[in-house]
């Protein structure tokens, strides 16, 4: 959730001024909310993703526009601009590699993770995120498949799926999970379903709205298509 009236952080040490630590959450979101989708974000989408009142999102856009980070037409999408990409992607490496880093150094599960990282995303130093990358050999995606911008801000994002689109008979490896559910990610985990799981979609099922699968030679699987479209697999 952002930090509505939040003070920025320290200056940089280039003395650079630094963005409020909100703006940084919402460049963030926005940016996460078309990353595996095609929708736009409105005002009222993005209140929606952060838990906030629809009037202190509308207000908030309306600042990160006077600041130039965002595009906004009233009743109409948000865009990032390029300087809003710019500081969405350094914030999203900062996120995910934190992420990654409590997972493989210091025991976390992937449910865990994203509210640790959503606060120390705005504290550590540059210096020090450089160091966490190098140390996890500079990995390129984080515990829930969700691609790690590199420190240029190029992306690889893989060529994947929502498992609930994906056909009878599709074969394929899952890639990413949402991790807006952590009750899901928990769920998954204890079917043995996770990145890098192999999946086939044996359908058809006898419930409605839902997806048959199996992950590698284990038995049947049925998740409800929510669940489904969390999953991307590659394709």
């Amino acid at each position: 959730m952002s930090r509505e009236g939040s003070a920025p952080r320290p200056a940089a040490r280039d003395g650079s001024a630094a963005m409020p630590v909100a703006f940084e959450d919402y460049v963030k979101a926005i940016y996460a909310h078309t990353e595996w989708q095609p929708e736009p974000v409105t005002p009222s989408a993005l209140a929606a993703r952060l838990g906030l009142a629809a009037s202190s999102v509308t207000e908030m856009v309306k600042k990160l526009s006077r600041v130039g980070l965002v595009t906004h037409r009233p009743y109409g999408a948000v865009t990032l601009t390029g300087e809003g990409t710019a500081l969405a992607l350094r914030m999203l490496r900062r996120h995910r590699l934190i992420e990654t880093w409590l997972v493989r150094s210091f025991g976390y599960s992937w449910d865990e993770v994203h509210d640790e990282a959503e606060v120390l995303e705005h504290s550590l130093s540059d210096r020090l995120l450089e160091s966490i990358a190098e140390q996890l050999g500079q990995p390129q995606s984080d515990p829930h498949g969700d691609p790690i911008p590199a420190a240029d801000g190029t992306v690889r994002r893989p060529d994947a799926v929502p498992l609930s689109d994906a056909p009878v008979g599709h074969a394929g490896v899952i890639v990413r999970i949402s991790d807006r559910d952590p009750a899901l990610l928990r769920h998954l985990a204890s079917l043995s379903v996770g990145v890098g799981s192999a999946v086939t979609v044996i359908g058809p099922t006898p419930l409605r709205d839902a997806v048959n699968l199996r992950v590698a030679d284990g038995p049947p699987l049925e998740l409800g298509t929510p669940a489904a479209r969390a999953v991307w697999v590659s394709a």
